[in-house]
């Protein structure tokens, strides 16, 4: 095990912020010590807190985060942001909204900025969560931006999923109820001493809803007990965990003739190098510089024979492959192969330790795809 990993285990909370934040930057060697840690991942309960802006989620967040201490658990909290169109980072600030919890070493708070992500989540929230449980938290609790009724991904996460609304909504609980409305395992309808609670109960009972109908007063800690009591019971139940449900881009291969001359030009563009490494398999020289959630490799010939300098030598530089992040690699591999796919390779491990595939551009509609077991699987 790797120093980062072994300290981690042992509960060393600044080696868990270090690498939750190569985590959510997409440092290979992050998402490295993240595989070597899966097998300590299982035991915490993961809870998503959704529901509509001003609902008071991060007060009910809050509130459940001092009863689970009271309880003796240990928790971490995600809080996912909006991001800063500036920075990027998270704008709402959670770690701030709950500076209670600051010197408590059984809480670790964490927000992240959803960097555009559709769906309420960062792309990161997922692994995120998997650090967490193999750090030896009891729960995580992932408190997610509020967007709307289409903030849904929750669900590829968490084992329980909680809906949180208030008072006044009326008629508007018809008008979410075919989004975030039908992935609840709990609904708390929360500043519950407000008038028009009754109206919400109601509501939901016409609807038809069968799951828990919670009454909470976060600002007072009133029903928080009966919450976590029902957490508890609805994630005897798990759903399956994987990171996406669809793929993602992970990164775009650029064939070049000369690295150095290539990494000049990124960096010009604001971009630097996160990290080098020589892949013998594929006699191949890799530079990866990190964009947003995805990345860009740039690929250089270490042997006359290699593949990109065949590429280099029939067309030139330039995108080499297109590779895409799934959930199951294996599955998606067996698809394939059912529908008479052409694979270049079985499934084995390339530059930054990932597991992967190519797929013959003759099968994928011209393009040299390239498929990448996500990391949280």
């Amino acid at each position: 095990m790797t120093e980062l990993a072994r300290k981690i285990r042992e509960g060393d909370t600044r080696a868990l912020a270090r690498l939750a934040s190569g985590i959510e930057n997409r440092d290979p060697q992050a998402l490295e010590i993240l595989r070597e840690l899966e097998p300590a991942t299982g035991h915490a309960r993961i809870v998503g807190i959704t529901g509509p802006p001003g609902a008071g989620k991060s007060t009910l967040v809050d509130a459940l985060a001092l009863e689970l201490r009271k309880r003796g658990k240990t928790l971490a909290i995600l809080a996912v942001d909006p991001s800063s169109r500036t920075s990027g980072g998270a704008i709402l600030g959670d770690r701030i909204r709950m500076q209670q919890h600051h010197a408590d070493p059984g809480i670790f708070i964490r927000s992240m900025a959803t960097r555009g992500t559709m769906g309420g989540l960062a792309r990161a929230t997922a692994d995120l969560a998997r650090l967490m449980d193999a750090a030896g938290r009891d729960y995580v609790i992932i408190e997610t931006v509020g967007v709307g009724q289409d903030e849904i991904a929750i669900t590829s996460v968490a084992q329980v999923t909680v809906v949180v609304l208030v008072p006044g909504m009326g008629d508007d609980v018809q008008a979410i109820k075919a989004g975030i409305m039908e992935i609840a395992d709990i609904f708390v309808v929360n500043k519950a001493d407000h008038a028009g609670a009754d109206r919400v109960e109601l509501e939901l009972h016409a609807e038809g809803f069968d799951c828990p109908i919670l009454r909470t007063v976060a600002t007072e800690g009133k029903g928080i007990g009966e919450l976590v009591e029902a957490i508890d019971k609805a994630g005897t139940v798990d759903r399956p965990r994987t990171a996406m449900v669809c793929p993602t881009i992970d990164h775009l291969g650029i064939a070049v003739q000369n690295m150095e001359q290539s990494i000049a030009f990124y960096e010009s563009l604001g971009l630097a190098v996160a990290h080098r490494e020589s892949v013998p398999t594929e006699k191949v020289a890799v530079a990866m510089l990190p964009v947003g959630d995805s990345r860009i490799e740039l690929l250089e010939p270490i042997a006359p024979d290699s593949p990109i300098a065949r590429f280099l030598e029939k067309r030139g530089p330039g995108l080499h492959h297109v590779a895409l992040r799934v959930p199951d690699l294996d599955a998606a591999v067996a698809r394939l192969k059912a529908n008479g796919a052409r694979l270049l390779n079985e499934p084995r491990s390339g530059a930054g330790g990932h597991i992967y595939v190519f797929v013959h551009p003759a099968s994928a509609g011209g393009v040299l795809l390239e498929l990448i077991q996500e990391s949280t699987n």
